[in-house]
C-alpha cells in the first residue's frame, strides 16, 4: 500500500461538477495505491506514520508538528494509478494495482482508521469515481510513503 501525502492550505474533491469533500484548512491530501498483498498490517503502519509526521511549521517556522498537533484536516482519495509500473514502454501497466473488489473494503477501513485516530471524519473521494481534485500544496511539501519498503 502507498500514500502519497501533500501538506495543503485547502483541498476539494469534485465528481460531475459536484463537491463532496472540501476544507479551507490546513492539513493533508492522501492519496491512496493498494495492492493485492495488502492488509490490515498496511493500513495500521500508513495511518500511524501519516498522523504522525512532523511535517507542519512550529512557531519557530521548523517543520516539528504533525497532523495531530495542529488539528488539521485529512482528506483521502483511492488513486490505482499510484501502484503504476512504468519499466517497460510508455504505457504504464497497473498489474500491481488490487482489484476492485479486494482494494475497495481496505479503502473503508483506510477511512475508518484515518477518522478513529483522528477523532473526527474525514473528507473523501467516491472509491471508483472519476474524481477532480483541487488543492494548494502548501510548501510545496509531498511525501511518499509505501508500507512493503519500510523500516523501523
Amino acid at each position: 500500500m502507498r500514500f502519497l501525502i501533500q501538506r495543503t492550505r485547502s483541498v476539494s474533491v469534485h465528481i460531475e461538477g459536484v463537491p463532496v469533500a472540501e476544507t479551507s484548512r490546513p492539513g493533508m491530501l492522501i492519496l491512496v495505491g493498494i495492492t493485492p498483498e495488502d492488509t490490515e498490517a498496511d493500513i495500521h503502519y500508513l495511518v500511524s506514520k501519516a498522523l504522525q509526521l512532523r511535517i507542519f511549521d512550529d512557531e519557530a517556522g521548523v517543520m516539528n508538528r504533525s497532523v495531530l498537533d495542529v488539528g488539521g484536516e485529512v482528506t483521502l482519495v483511492s488513486q490505482f494509478t499510484l501502484m503504476a509500473d512504468t519499466h517497460k514502454g510508455n504505457r504504464p501497466s497497473y498489474i500491481r494495482a488490487a482489484r476492485p473488489e479486494q482494494a475497495e473494503p481496505l479503502y473503508n477501513k483506510v477511512v475508518e482508521a484515518l477518522q478513529e485516530r483522528l477523532g473526527k471524519p474525514i473528507g473523501t473521494g467516491r472509491f471508483g469515481a472519476d474524481m477532480q481534485v483541487s488543492l494548494i500544496n502548501d510548501g510545496p511539501v509531498t511525501i511518499w510513503i509505501d508500507s512493503h519498503n519500510k523500516s523501523y
